[in-house]
């Protein structure tokens, strides 16, 4: 996708108009435009990235400095190989904001769960157990 000689082909292309041209005509969701568009899903594109950095048992900035040094590497290939495509340094920005939301949705989620197991570890519970007496 990020390196391919056009961001979309015909078909994507036309679809992603005619939903613009529908969102734009509705004051509401007017400000979505294909800019927008195209940093959140450069943002999403990424998360996975932080996610699976962390589980596979990286510390947290591993999965930050991946993504910023993978997307480094990608615009710098659009830029001196695909001339049709165009280096924009808000790409390397949303992509790494992106892994950063996968690492802290991970560190989240493992307090979440550790801290649901703290009722589960038999000294908490006898602790439980003895004010219920």
């Amino acid at each position: 996708m990020t390196l391919r000689p056009s961001i979309y082909d015909a078909g994507v292309g036309g679809i992603l108009t005619a939903v613009l041209r529908v969102l734009a005509a509705w004051p509401p969701t007017a400000w979505v435009t294909f800019d927008v568009v195209e940093s959140a899903s450069n943002v999403a594109m990424f998360v996975p990235l932080g996610l699976l950095v962390l589980g596979w048992g990286g510390r947290w900035w591993h999965g930050i400095l991946i993504a910023l040094l993978l997307s480094i590497a990608i615009e710098t290939t659009q830029l001196v190989f695909l001339p049709t495509r165009v280096a924009d340094a808000r790409d390397v920005v949303a992509n790494t904001l992106g892994a950063g939301l996968g690492v802290v949705a991970l560190v989240l989620l493992r307090r979440l769960l550790r801290g649901s197991q703290d009722s589960h570890n038999p000294r908490h519970r006898k602790l439980i157990d003895t004010r219920a007496q």
